[in-house]
């Protein structure tokens, strides 16, 4: 054991040299000077709170209909805990899976992240690519490049994060490869896997799918540990082993396998629950609709700020990190006011606030002192020049591309 974990941490090590030399050999030291940014001060103490360390493995969930991305990392317990939720800027696409390339879909699965796919050099500030497509995603023949969480809160297909917090989530990465871990796991989901979300868009034509997002969802809940993640019959399953001599394979038939009874028995229990919860409301949850027009969306706090630039009033919302000049919010539809209700409605389940008739954040305002007398008008990404490409990831295998210019 001793000498796996010391195999383990030269590999996280080396990965983190790599990472340094990537932004050397780009002759550029500001590319060196984000990948290897600290970690802040405020961030150490929040680590430390939490009986954290910095190099502890991590883990990535991500919600796309409360505009979420939560950072989990192992305590001194050896169970994971949430470290931090981070609003997310923008994303793109209807709730649901990505099929192909350029439908501007955000990928919900199971992704692994290894050091080879943190890309310094992303022409979107920092970037790590999701690894689409996955195994499972390759059996259903699906098709797309360069699926990313990064910066610059512009988004074709891809969770696109504030400079600032991608920064931060990039570091927290580093020092968990650094730590000796191998590569993270990324759990990208429609919405919280909660029997109000699924009586809501009982009808979604996903459903299945959903669900079986949530048996991932449900191993981790009741273990806090990173589920192990195979793919047979095209469905995946999670903690399982195939039986001697048996493996699993993405298109064929799933081969006789077990899991741990105890982890078998938590993960029914609460599968039957919820579906009993789900049962009951779902003979007085409105439905939600299937596809709203809105391309995406950005976490109501972003709104507000990007309100504070057409209005001139402040709404007082603190916002994580600096929009860029140039933002496209998705566009406000019936279909999306209907769907943004249902969440409100939902009172303390991981609802985004309040929002107004223009979706931002509804927080008391008022003129600024000093303000400009004439709105500032929100600059949309189509009038965004597009960004030099940048080259190479950490092992130059997934060059950074930018979304402005590529169909993903």
């Amino acid at each position: 054991m001793t000498t796996l974990s010391s195999r383990l941490r030269m590999a996280g090590l080396a990965a983190c040299a790599a990472l340094a030399l990537a932004g050397c050999n780009a002759t550029d030291s500001e590319v060196a000077r984000k990948a290897n940014k600290p970690l802040t001060p405020e961030m150490v103490s929040l680590l430390a709170k939490k009986d954290m360390a910095p190099s502890t493995p991590i883990l990535v969930r991500i919600y796309k209909q409360e505009s979420e991305l939560e950072v989990w990392k192992v305590t001194s317990e050896g169970r994971y805990a949430l470290l931090k939720t981070y609003p997310i800027c923008r994303w793109s696409g209807e709730l649901g899976p990505k099929v192909g390339t350029g439908d501007r879909q955000a990928p919900e699965g199971f992704y692994t992240i290894t050091p080879g796919q943190m890309n310094p050099n992303s022409s979107y500030y920092l970037a790590f690519n999701l690894g689409f497509p996955n195994a499972y995603d390759k059996a259903y023949g699906r098709t797309g490049d360069f699926l990313m969480v990064h910066g610059d809160c512009s988004s074709s297909g891809c969770y696109a994060m504030t400079d600032d917090q991608i920064s931060e989530i990039f570091s927290l990465a580093r020092e968990s490869f650094a730590g000796g871990q191998r590569a993270f796991q990324v759990q990208a989901y429609p919405f919280r896997m909660t029997a109000k979300n699924l009586a809501r868009y009982r009808n979604n034509p996903n459903m299945a799918f959903w669900r079986n997002l949530k048996q991932g969802s449900d191993h981790f809940e009741v273990t806090k540990q990173e589920p192990k993640v195979s793919v047979c019959n095209r469905t995946y399953v999670f903690d399982a082993t195939p039986a001697p001599g048996r493996s699993f394979e993405a298109s064929q038939a799933c081969p006789p396998y077990q899991v741990p009874e105890q982890i078998a028995s938590a993960v029914s229990a609460k599968q039957r629950s919820d579906d009993a919860q789900m049962a009951a409301l779902a003979t007085t949850s409105p439905v939600a609709p299937v596809k709203t027009g809105a391309d995406g969306g950005m976490h109501p706090v972003f709104l507000a700020k990007l309100k504070e630039r057409e209005t001139g009033q402040l709404s007082y919302t603190e916002a994580p990190g600096r929009l860029p000049e140039y933002v496209n919010p998705p566009k406000e539809t019936p279909a999306k006011l209907q769907a943004d209700a249902l969440m409100r409605a939902d009172d303390g389940d991981g609802a985004p606030a309040t929002t107004g008739s223009t979706g931002a954040a509804a927080a008391p305002s008022a003129t600024a002192p000093g303000a400009p007398a004439k709105p500032q008008p929100v600059v949309t990404a189509a009038a965004k020049p597009a960004a030099a490409s940048a080259t190479g990831t950490l092992n130059g295998s997934s060059p950074a591309v930018n979304t402005a210019t590529f169909s993903r």
